[in-house]
């Protein structure tokens, strides 16, 4: 988390920094949507290959302002300095300020000292159609909040692999019984050739059609994990996956609400896997 010290310029007046975020084909905020292009389009922005860096933090005062920046490194070194636990003074030049749009598009549970409380702020004369940007609703279900749970999984994996028992999943990568839950890979190529998919057969479906034709950017990621292993990124529409090329899979729905489900690796599931991780977008 960035000192509240920091300050940049926004539309003539200071910004105390509360935060920042990376908004590039590799990592952005998943809540503004599935893919790199359409994260940019819920801001207003053009998908620049070398993306932008969001700062989140107040006016003098107190309003809530995300300011876009061009100077996607600088934005970088101090995401890298603040999770290490050192001070960096995130002051963008003037120059690499794009827009500053009114509000935040994800919850910051702290605010400036000496301003007062967050709030939006009063929209201009040439904003009066422009809706200040705000968080996803934590008591809904829907894309948003689908994509952030896919999020804190890729987070905490350990913590979501460790309540999987292989032992309940047969030796073609299914679980036992019907239920979605015992979905493997090798079901939904079955599946496909005779019925409707639904559920995670359709997910694994579509995750497959994008070996062979490329979605949009961002759609397919691939970041570090332990060992020689990925963890994998996909999203489609009303579904995401989070899985670790050397592991198992786990799917949310936006029609089944909260439900995170396994999908065992079985023959299938590694080919997959690795032939989305090659053609992922990777962070520089």
């Amino acid at each position: 988390m960035a000192g509240t010290d920091d300050a940049v310029a926004a539309e003539d007046d200071a910004l105390y920094v509360l935060t920042a975020v990376l908004l590039t084909p590799a990592k952005f905020p998943s809540v503004l949507g599935d893919d790199y292009p359409e994260a940019c389009a819920a801001l207003g922005l053009a998908p620049l290959a070398a993306g932008y860096g969001l700062v989140l933090g107040q006016d003098g005062e107190g309003a809530r302002w995300t300011v876009v920046v061009d100077d996607v490194s600088l934005v970088a070194v101090a995401i890298a300095s603040w999770d290490c636990g050192m001070e960096y003074d995130l002051s963008p030049e003037e120059h690499t300020v794009v827009t500053a749009l009114p509000g935040w598009p994800l919850a910051v549970a702290v605010a400036a000292p000496g301003v007062p409380a967050p709030h939006d702020p009063e929209p201009g004369p040439d904003d009066a159609d422009r809706l200040p940007l705000v968080p996803p609703q934590s008591d809904t279900w829907g894309p948003a909040q689908r994509r952030l749970g896919a999020d804190e999984i890729a987070l905490q994996w350990a913590s979501w692999r460790e309540q999987i028992d292989d032992a309940d999943f047969t030796t073609d990568g299914s679980a036992e019984g019907t239920s979605a839950e015992g979905t493997s890979a090798e079901d939904s190529s079955k599946k496909s050739e005779d019925v409707p998919l639904t559920g995670v057969q359709r997910v694994l479906a579509e995750a497959r059609a994008y070996v062979d034709t490329p979605p949009p950017l961002g759609r397919v990621r691939s970041s570090f994990a332990s060992g020689d292993a990925r963890t994998l990124r996909a999203d489609g529409p009303g579904w995401s996956l989070v899985a670790r090329t050397d592991d198992i899979a786990f799917v949310l729905l936006d029609e089944e609400p909260g439900e995170v489900l396994p999908v065992g690796r079985g023959p299938e599931l590694p080919a997959l896997l690795e032939a989305l991780d090659k053609m992922a977008v990777r962070p520089a």
